[in-house]
């Protein structure tokens, strides 16, 4: 998403809100070819991060930008443990939901708005498959090199993705066949959050293999360091900032 949302259109915000306030549902992901998911429960946005979470986490290092921040889960775990975190978020309710269980900065903001007036970062995290917050190939490329421009020197990107190859599903490799022969990569999804009576605006989401990655990754000022987890067709990973770059 590459702007903020108003509360009628921010179906992921009431999702989470009905959740704090004890009376949440099921979110659904729905495709722009007519395909529809029950996401995960609103639960999981708001567990402790799990032994192997941590164990990623755990590689930030000083000041963060938690990107794509939802309810708070990771930027709320390193806050506790003393770094300095800046959480943002399209979502406007998701905001609301963060500052309610005390993250100190959460920002009304998109990754594609992420200035210096933000100040300057040594991590920048985009766990929660958040990665896929890259969009497309076009938009990969100019949204890392704005979080390069906000990144110390020997900073690192912290992040999470879905290999879109990782699947057997004839839908799924039908939607994959349809954007090659748009000229789009596999694994870029068009889709949309719906719940109850609301419907978030389109936007797109980019799964990736690593190969695809790191591709990416060229003439962006970062290089992959390494893999740091598999969980089933999900990885973690952490890239760095190129010296110099």
């Amino acid at each position: 998403m590459k702007k903020a949302q108003g509360v009628e259109s921010d179906a992921f915000g009431h999702a989470l809100l009905d959740h704090l306030e004890g009376c949440a549902d099921h979110e659904l992901i729905e495709r722009d070819d007519g395909y529809i998911a029950v996401s995960v429960g609103t639960e999981t946005y708001f567990a402790e991060p799990s032994d192997q979470q941590r164990e990623v986490v755990d590689r930030a290092a000083g000041r963060v930008l938690d990107v794509g921040c939802g309810a708070g889960r990771f930027a709320l775990y390193l806050q506790e443990r003393g770094h300095e975190v800046v959480g943002i978020d399209v979502s406007p309710l998701a905001i609301e939901v963060c500052r309610r269980r005390g993250l100190r900065d959460a920002r009304l903001l998109s990754v594609e708005e992420v200035d210096a007036s933000l100040g300057g970062f040594d991590t920048i995290l985009m766990l929660g498959h958040n990665l896929a917050l890259l969009g497309s190939a076009r938009g990969a490329k100019r949204i890392l090199k704005r979080l390069h421009k906000v990144t110390a020197p020997g900073g690192r990107l912290i992040g999470d993705v879905l290999d879109p190859y990782e699947t057997d599903d004839p839908d799924h490799l039908a939607y994959h066949a349809q954007n090659r022969s748009k000229g789009r990569m596999s694994g870029q999804i068009r889709m949309r959050v719906r719940y109850r009576r609301y419907k978030s605006p389109w936007f797109d989401y980019l799964f990736l293999s690593r190969e695809e990655l790191e591709e990416l990754l060229e003439g962006t000022g970062w290089r992959l360091k390494e893999i740091i987890a598999r969980y089933g067709p999900s990885y973690a990973v952490v890239i760095e900032r190129l010296a110099g770059s």
